[in-house]
């Protein structure tokens, strides 16, 4: 074996080639080929990579960008100026009774105004406490409300409590620079079936909002005579309590008197300072009579919890003053406040001064609401007209300026963001249950306002457009400030972009467009084409917002955004957004569904939208093209009519074959049951859905026909009139029940803690449209023209009488009405959309 041997070459000899060797040119070929293709895949991942980290940029830019935009305002100018609530501008608008969630109290309608109200107490009752402040249904008082208001000048109300009355009343006189002088005049009667007169404490108070200043001033050593103050908007002030007297004339009672100046974090804490200040020492000693221990504000003591460490307060404190008054009744007395700037007052407005204003405003009232209403031209009797004045007045009286964030988020944010801080000039569904401002609530609020002051109308729908966000969002229920969110239970306090209301705000929109025409007085007119021009803008972002996040699966067609997911505990997930709340929707949610009741709303709406834009001078094609297809009732028909029903009706994924049942809990032999779940109620479906049309026939069957979109010889009509007049259907003696009878989810609860609510009982707002169309349907040529008038007497003639005998009966107007014996039901009192009463007995529609 050995080593290899050398081979030895000589010069002229070529070198033997291996036979591997390849030619030298194409190893050259492949080396190129090889490093190619290694630099298009470096290149290529470059790119992937450059293209990924611009993507992840761009990406990160967007959502930051769109997570901005839902607190991002819209850019074109404001329909309102800045100023246009100033004392300055609006004078005569700017005190009010601006906080319906109390049962008396005043304040201006500016961002930090310094606040007034009224708290009472009975003295020496059963009851321990009975402190009354914020209206809460809880109190179970008698009744109360305004019974004249004129929504700008003075106010008449009336609280009866267990068995005495308050009534409170308040007369304006504008002067000076920061919006004149009141007078607050409030007078206490025993009931004739007390047993002896009733010694009650009266508490008026100032508040601060994080500005101004306050200072008492006293007399015979613990008596408040007066508070003296100063803010940014009022100047120099002074609030005067005048002694209780027993009339107008007449001498002044016996009286005891406490005061309680201290600080206040936020205006919601106001009742707790008060009643964490009480005190049981002070003597009440009437010169004929017993001396009897008595319950007084004396010195406040913030509570103090050593086990719980909790957080101070960050907010500014601000002053809080209290006079308390305790007199037995009956008696009056006044409190009058003045305003450094109104050097050239004429005199005081007290005693019989302020008697004769308020007669002379009394009388101004009671005309402006015949020559609108028109009520005794009709024959209605003194007390029904009593009612439809209070019903307007109540209204009138809930409108409220509120200031302050909402809590918003869209699908960009992982938590809620504040919404920029605004003002809402509006009037409220209920004080007691919703004293805040809602969407759908307000346009129907503003059908009844407008006829009664169109500019007041033109200032709420213009508050509510200057909410609305770059992408023409409204936040659909607004929380604004503590003292609001305050009465908000914590899960409907956060507003998502995605979500809808009605838009009813085009229905105010219409009536003042409507009374352009009919106006004698060029002044309208003047004031309402201006206000419209400055809307515009945001107007055409609105509809287009909803033309564009609310369509359907089909081309025109609409789908309400948020519905309920969570479909294991309900038996019909709710349509919050739709307003109609539990109405039976489709049973499993989807992006198949159809939704008759929006498209019916987007119909109208363009129809308004090309109004005003032609009005205005603008573009109005496209919008009228639109109304054109949505009015179609060929499309409607198709998209919407179920032959099964022959009712229109939505559509989706969809099974009546579901019910609420108790879950079953297994519990271990010998183990205690306490210690496991509770039961819960669950929904227990036994036919799986399928696509199909919502056999469900209520309020949402009839849109078509309330908001007038089936032409007058439309053979539906007949359908609908024949199931609205169906005893077993819709119709009841107290006006069109929200679901038939026949319905399997009649009456039915939607979960264990989930009553029905728009499953059965009848709603004013509905039954409004509904006299409203027939009034149209009745007066308009065609083959149902006779049916249309007929039922139309009878649904009106139903309606009014139940409101008012229920009012009549219970001292309030309701929320809703039992469809099986017309009782009131639910909120009260509700004086927004069921105060629609007065326009269904004036017949203005």
């Amino acid at each position: 074996m050995g080593r290899q041997r050398k081979r030895v070459v000589t010069g002229d000899a070529p070198p033997h080639s291996r036979r591997d060797e390849r030619p030298s040119a194409f190893n050259r070929k492949e080396k190129k080929k090889k490093t190619d293709i290694g630099k298009l895949f470096i290149n290529i991942s470059i790119g992937l990579c450059i293209f990924s980290l611009i993507w992840f940029f761009y990406a990160v830019y967007m959502r930051s960008s769109l997570s901005k935009r839902v607190v991002t305002l819209h850019p074109s100018p404001r329909v309102l100026d800045a100023n246009s609530t100033a004392a300055k501008v609006s004078p005569e608008r700017f005190w009010g009774s601006y906080r319906p969630q109390v049962y008396f109290g005043m304040k201006t309608r500016s961002p930090r105004s310094i606040v007034t109200g009224m708290m009472w107490m009975r003295q020496f009752s059963n009851s321990d406490m009975n402190l009354r402040h914020t209206c809460e249904q809880g109190d179970h008082l008698q009744g109360y409300g305004w019974l004249m208001h004129d929504g700008l000048t003075f106010g008449v109300q009336e609280i009866r409590d267990n068995d005495f009355t308050l009534t409170t009343e308040f007369v304006k006189r504008v002067g000076g620079d920061h919006g004149g002088d009141w007078t607050w005049r409030i007078t206490a009667k025993q009931h004739s079936s007390a047993p002896q007169p009733p010694v009650i404490s009266l508490m008026f108070y100032a508040a601060a909002d994080t500005q101004g200043s306050l200072h008492t001033h006293m007399e015979e050593r613990n008596r408040l005579a007066s508070i003296t103050g100063f803010s940014e908007e009022l100047g120099n002030f002074k609030i005067t309590f005048r002694k209780p007297v027993t009339g107008e004339q007449s001498n002044t009672k016996y009286a005891s008197y406490n005061y309680l100046q201290t600080l206040s974090p936020g205006l919601e804490k106001l009742t707790d300072i008060v009643k964490l200040s009480l005190n049981r020492r002070f003597v009440y000693s009437p010169p004929s009579g017993e001396k009897r221990h008595y319950i007084g504000v004396d010195t406040y003591k913030p509570p103090h919890h050593q086990s719980q460490q909790k957080a101070a307060d960050p907010r500014k404190e601000s002053d809080f003053v209290v006079h308390q008054v305790t007199v037995q009744t009956p008696f009056q007395m006044e409190i009058l406040f003045e305003s450094g700037s109104f050097y050239n007052r004429p005199n005081q407005l007290v005693g019989s001064v302020m008697t004769q204003e308020l007669e002379r405003r009394k009388a101004e009232f009671n005309a402006k609401f015949e020559r609108i209403f028109g009520l005794e031209s009709k024959g209605f009797s003194q007390t029904q007209i009593k009612f439809a004045k209070a019903a307007l007045s109540n209204m009138l009286g809930g409108m409220g300026y509120f200031y302050g964030e909402s809590v918003v988020q869209s699908v960009y944010n992982e938590y809620p963001l504040l919404y920029p801080e605004g003002a809402l000039f509006t009037a409220v569904p209920s004080r007691s249950f919703f004293p805040r401002g809602f969407l759908w609530d307000e346009g129907f609020h503003q059908l009844l306002l407008s006829k009664w002051d169109p500019q007041l109308t033109r200032e709420a729908v213009g508050h509510w457009f200057d909410l609305m966000n770059i992408e023409g969002w409204i936040p659909r229920e607004q929380i604004l400030g503590d003292e609001a969110r305050s009465k908000v239970p914590a899960e409907f306090i956060v507003q998502r972009n995605e979500n809808a209301n009605p838009p009813t705000l085009f229905l105010a929109l219409q009536e003042l467009v409507e009374q352009l025409p009919s106006k004698s007085s060029e002044a309208e007119s003047k004031a309402t084409l201006p206000f419209l021009r400055r809307l515009f803008p945001r107007l055409r972002t609105w509809f287009e917002w909803y033309n564009s996040t609310q369509t359907g699966p089909k081309p025109n067609s609409y789908r309400w955004r948020g519905r309920d997911k969570d479909t294991n505990l309900f038996l019909n997930p709710k349509t919050l957004t739709s307003g109609l709340d539990d109405y039976p929707r489709a049973s499993h949610p989807s992006a198949d569904e159809r939704h008759v009741d929006l498209h019916c709303w987007m119909a109208l709406s363009s129809g308004i939208m090309a109004r005003i834009a032609q009005l205005l001078g603008e573009p109005h094609q496209d919008y009228k093209l639109l109304h054109d297809v949505l009015t179609d009732n060929d499309l409607l028909n198709e998209l919407h009519w179920s032959e099964q029903l022959r009712a229109f009706s939505d559509y989706g994924n969809h099974t009546q074959n579901a019910s609420l049942q108790r879950e079953k809990v297994y519990v271990p032999p010998g183990q205690p049951r306490h210690q496991f779940p509770v039961a819960r109620l669950v929904r227990s479906v036994r036919r799986a859905p399928k696509l199909q049309y919502v056999n469900a026939l209520g309020y949402v069957s009839l849109f078509p026909f309330l908001l007038q979109i089936l032409q007058p010889d439309s053979p539906k009509l007949e359908h609908i009139f024949r199931d609205m007049r169906d005893p077993s259907k819709l119709w009841t003696p107290f006006g069109l029940r929200s679901l038939s009878k026949t319905d399997p989810l009649y009456m039915e609860r939607n979960t264990e803690h989930d009553p029905p609510y728009w499953r059965g009982p009848v709603w004013i707002n509905i039954n409004y449209l509904a006299v409203r169309a027939l009034y149209h349907y009745g007066n308009t040529e065609g083959p149902y023209q006779e049916k249309a008038a007929d039922l139309y007497k009878d649904l009106r003639t139903n309606i009014m009488n139940n409101v008012y005998t229920q009012y009549a009966e219970t001292g309030y107007i309701w929320e809703q009405y039992s469809d099986s014996t017309g009782r009131g039901q639910g909120s009260h009192p509700f004086t927004g959309w069921s105060s629609l009463t007065v326009l269904i007995m004036a017949e203005h529609y």
